[in-house]
């Protein structure tokens, strides 16, 4: 008995209903889509305004915290307002720095008089008096009996004089005087020596 081989043809795909669906679908998508553009706008940012400027409400503790390497004057509360970078080759720049932001500060708090100095151990005698000197007063024209005379302004004469805190224990050397616990800290009452009117 003869067996009968059954011929196997190749199937095809058949893509002609795929490609209906395409040619409906495109045009369909085409119209729908939400094309975004972009556009270049040119924006005229204010300067940033200077941190003095930015001192807000009537209760300034002002502290100015000697460094070796510059002075960071700033709020108990609010926190760092600027930082002066100190260059041996010029040791009167900074201090000038220093009496001219104190002056700023001055015109935004008049009514202030109290400022703590927090010097580092190593801070020589005679640069503290210095930086005193800087805080208390700073010359100033002014016009008597017709004539320009050069006075010393009163800044801040009621001086604290403590040390300073030691860099890394908080986020910021004089950030609210907040340490690791959230307690606040303050110096020892034996460490402050207050000092108004002449050098002591």
């Amino acid at each position: 008995m003869r067996k009968r081989r059954l011929h196997k043809e190749p199937a095809h795909l058949e893509l002609t209903a795929f490609i209906n669906l395409i040619v409906v679908l495109v045009p369909f998508l085409l119209s729908t889509a939400v094309f975004s553009r972009l556009a270049v706008m040119d924006l005229s940012l204010p300067a940033p305004s200077h941190a003095v400027e930015q001192l807000k409400g009537s209760d300034l503790q002002l502290e100015v915290v000697i460094r070796r390497d510059a002075y960071e004057v700033g709020d108990r509360l609010g926190g760092l307002i600027q930082r002066i970078r100190r260059h041996p080759e010029q040791p009167n720049g900074e201090l000038k720095a220093l009496s001219g932001l104190m002056v700023q500060i001055k015109q935004k708090f008049p009514d202030k008089t109290e400022v703590s100095l927090l010097a580092e151990p190593e801070t020589p005698y005679d640069h503290l008096v210095q930086v005193m000197d800087a805080v208390r007063a700073a010359p100033s024209a002014r016009e008597v009996n017709g004539t320009t005379r050069v006075v010393q302004a009163e800044l801040f004469p009621d001086i604290s004089v403590g040390d300073a805190p030691v860099r890394g224990a908080g986020k910021a050397a004089i950030a609210g005087g907040i340490g690791t616990t959230g307690a606040a800290v303050k110096p020892a009452p034996t460490q402050l020596v207050a000092a108004k009117g002449g050098r002591s």
